[in-house]
């Protein structure tokens, strides 16, 4: 059934209701302008993913032909001057056609032509191209980086018209570019920061749009600066709002930059609740665009963690809810932040993070970042540390559909097993067991006791006791927990730094500082499929690269 007006509008009046859509994508980040070949393809993904989600469109042919192209400027990838017989959006069209078929040959594309004349027409061709033209179209007229972008195009309206169960003409190819090098080859660092250029452009145009301010209109200070300045304050460690913004107003490419304190104020105007949202509408963003590689694991493992901000030394009066104590049985304080993170196999993106507050009970945590992370992606189980070890809690990730390995305090009666087993020289010992959740309820669950590897204790702290939900084995999945430990350093270290005691401030740091990393592994990622077909847990963009590209991308530098 082809597409109709109606549906059409309906389409785009979808996508102008979602809050992490943005389309045209260059009107609304400075990243991209109409001859922007990376913003073509985030329009193309974004409209694809709606379109074929209407009822009415069945047609991957129909969509190609509807495809709004007219805004977009192809001038620059066009290599012949002067007038020439066809239209360089008609011909993009048409060779969109051929990817999506898979076919070698311009031959084929012509005897497709000249059998559907509807489809002939819709192109507004008079007549049949010949083959010749055809063939100097694409590789003499077409600019490099253009045919590239038609291949990305066509593979991601694969891939969205596929999972709308939409028939498609063959399974989208795996992503790669005729212009890499082959797989048996090791791609030179140069060759990894060239590709990481671009897709941190990419990514970085997709995630801006997820952030805004609540500002009147007509301001002098555009709204994408404020974004600059504080990625520009995760670039340099340490760097506080003030001093942060002298330095970005000369070494910005911006007429006008927001001053340290004019920033704070704005951030200050947010709430929890709307830094949150932003944050996850990005978070979608990126994984919307890492779901179509093979190697993002949708199903996968996530750790839940709260991580503590250096001790605080002032005076804390007022804010005793927030500045609570720390994990560690001392007279310390420090804010505390929860997060929930992609471990395992996949790549480690922070799915969601929110403040700990004095009250906030460790089930009312967990449920609240297991809700956003299953509103992102399938998960199959949680790893937790042991201060999440509440038979409530667990009873609630079981209700769920999903395991769980968590470590457990050790208290007398797990200390004379583990005695026991000492005193038998047996590494690993497994019970079941029924822990009472109140009236006559009880969670089923299983001990593991597994002795650890080089220990220096002698007596029974050579044992660690897991509690799980799954056969046994899955307690050596628990190493993957680490990771979340190797993130948060990242993290911290694309914290900006500030003295301020305000919540919603502190929370926006941190919440900016988890996007930054989350984006330099998805980066990573993309780099990885592109030179090599696979992802591999070990990042070959660092950081630092990320960083300075993205240093790049705000101007600066």
């Amino acid at each position: 059934m082809p597409s109709t007006q109606v549906s059409q509008h309906e389409v785009f009046q979808e996508i102008a209701s979602r809050s992490y859509c943005e389309w045209p994508v260059y009107d609304s980040t400075p990243l991209y302008d109409r001859s922007s070949l990376g913003g073509l393809e985030e329009d193309v993904r974004t409209v694809a993913r709606v379109w074929f989600e209407h009822d009415a469109h069945k047609s991957v042919k129909d969509f190609v032909c509807r495809l709004p192209l007219a805004y977009v400027d192809f001038r620059s990838h066009d290599s012949y001057s002067g007038s020439t017989r066809y239209e360089m959006e008609q011909l993009v069209r048409t060779f969109l056609l051929k990817e999506l078929h898979g076919w070698k040959h311009e031959s084929a594309l012509v005897e497709y032509l000249d059998r559907y004349s509807s489809v002939r027409k819709r192109l507004s061709f008079e007549s049949v191209p010949d083959q010749s033209t055809l063939w100097r179209t694409w590789h003499q007229r077409f600019e490099p980086e253009l045919r590239e972008t038609i291949e990305t195009a066509a593979r991601s309206i694969l891939i969205q018209a596929d999972r709308a169960d939409v028939p498609i003409p063959r399974q989208p190819p795996e992503r790669s570019s005729s212009r890499e090098q082959s797989n048996s080859e090791e791609p030179t660092q140069q060759k990894i920061l060239d590709r990481a250029e671009d897709i941190t452009e990419q990514v970085s145009g997709i995630v801006h749009p997820a952030f805004s301010l609540c500002r009147g209109e007509r301001c002098e200070i555009h709204e994408n600066a404020f974004w600059e300045l504080q990625t520009y304050l995760g670039l340099h460690e340490a760097l506080a709002a003030n001093e942060g913004a002298r330095s970005f107003l000369y070494e910005s490419d911006r007429s006008r930059t927001p001053l340290g304190h004019n920033h704070r104020a704005h951030l200050r105007d947010l709430s929890i609740g709307r830094i949150r949202d932003m944050y996850r509408d990005a978070v979608k963003r990126i994984v919307d665009r890492l779901s179509e590689t093979d190697a993002f694991h949708r199903a996968g493992l996530v750790a839940i963690d709260i991580t503590e901000e250096d001790p605080f030394t002032g005076d804390r009066e007022g804010h005793e809810n927030e500045i609570i104590g720390t994990k560690e049985k001392n007279t310390e304080y420090a804010y505390q932040w929860a997060t929930i993170q992609l471990v395992g196999n996949a790549v480690p993106l922070v799915l969601d993070a929110r403040p700990v507050r004095k009250g906030d009970s460790r089930r009312e945590i967990v449920e609240d970042l297991l809700d956003s992370a299953q509103s992102l992606l399938h998960i199959d189980g949680v790893l937790m540390d042991r201060e999440f070890d509440s038979q409530h809690l667990l009873e609630s990730v079981s209700q769920r559909g999903l395991t769980y390995v968590v470590p457990k305090r050790m208290y007398s009666s797990e200390k004379a097993q583990a005695k026991r087993l000492l005193k038998r020289g047996q590494d690993y010992y497994t019970a079941d067991r029924k822990l009472h959740l109140g009236k006559n309820e009880w969670h089923e669950t299983t001990f593991v006791y597994k002795r650890k590897e080089n220990s220096e204790r002698t007596d029974y702290g050579q044992y660690a006791v897991f509690l799980t939900n799954a056969p046994a084995g899955a307690v050596r999945e628990y190493s993957y927990r680490w990771e979340i430990e190797s993130g948060y350093k990242s993290i911290k270290r694309f914290k900006a730094a500030t003295t301020s005691k305000d919540f919603v401030l502190r929370f926006f740091y941190f919440a900016f500082a988890c996007l930054l990393y989350s984006i330099w592994r998805a980066v990573d990622l993309l780099v990885q499929v592109i030179l090599t077909n696979e992802y591999k847990c070990s990042p070959v963009v660092t950081a630092q690269n990320t960083l300075t590209l993205l240093q790049k991308r705000t101007g600066v530098g």
